[in-house]
């Protein structure tokens, strides 16, 4: 794990590259961003921001998506991976949405975790990004840079989770959570990550392993 200083300078060089980091789906109320943010598992930001805007257009809040045609709703999610699954999933959570909370989205991590299709990463995301909340919603990108970087050796995305809450006490988790999904979407990704032209190659775990096997 990295020492306090390190992660100083970690984030200092994030914010170098990011200054001002933010959620790249497109939404206007806390709804649409937890429809955005479930359409979102396994497909791109921008993917996503392709058929939101007819999706809501037509479905802007919880009341109308939750008794929306399905079909209707798969033909317009279409272009995404697993629409059907995802259709349903947006549907019967705008229902709950409307039975449970009168329409809104809450800022609740526990309880958004029991609408359909919402998983403790989404509703992480959405209160971070809606709320302001203190929360990191640990995805692809934050588990594998939180392991490159020696900030978190989690074998689970919640381990990961609590070894960065630990480890960004006093920071603004919610900033960070950002800073590094932004840093592994476009630096530090899976395949040909840009080591090259990074800064943190000295106190990168990953790099200094791949120098060594060299």
């Amino acid at each position: 794990m990295q020492t306090k200083e390190n992660i100083e300078i970690i984030f200092n060089y994030l914010n170098e590259l990011y200054p001002n980091p933010q959620c790249e789906l497109k939404y206007e109320t806390p709804f649409q961003l937890l429809i955005a943010v479930i359409l979102s598992a396994q497909c791109t930001d921008k993917r996503v921001n392709e058929v939101t805007p007819k999706l809501f257009a037509k479905y802007p809040t919880a009341n109308e998506l939750a008794v929306a045609d399905l079909q209707d709703v798969e033909n317009i999610i279409r272009p995404l991976g697993f629409f059907r699954n995802k259709a349903k999933a947006i549907v019967n959570c705008s229902k709950q949405l409307v039975e449970n909370f009168n329409g809104q989205v809450v800022n609740d991590v526990e309880k958004l975790q029991k609408l359909s299709g919402v998983g403790r990463k989404t509703a992480n995301v959405v209160t971070a990004e809606a709320f302001g909340a203190d929360n990191i919603g640990v995805d692809t990108h934050i588990f594998r840079v939180s392991h490159r970087l020696d900030l978190s050796q989690g074998k689970t995305p919640y381990e990961v989770e609590l070894d960065l809450v630990s480890a960004l006490d006093g920071r603004q988790k919610n900033v960070d959570h950002f800073l590094l999904v932004l840093f592994g979407r476009y630096h530090c990704k899976a395949i040909k990550p840009n080591c090259e032209n990074c800064k943190l190659t000295s106190i990168c775990k990953f790099y200094q392993e791949k120098a060594k096997n060299q």
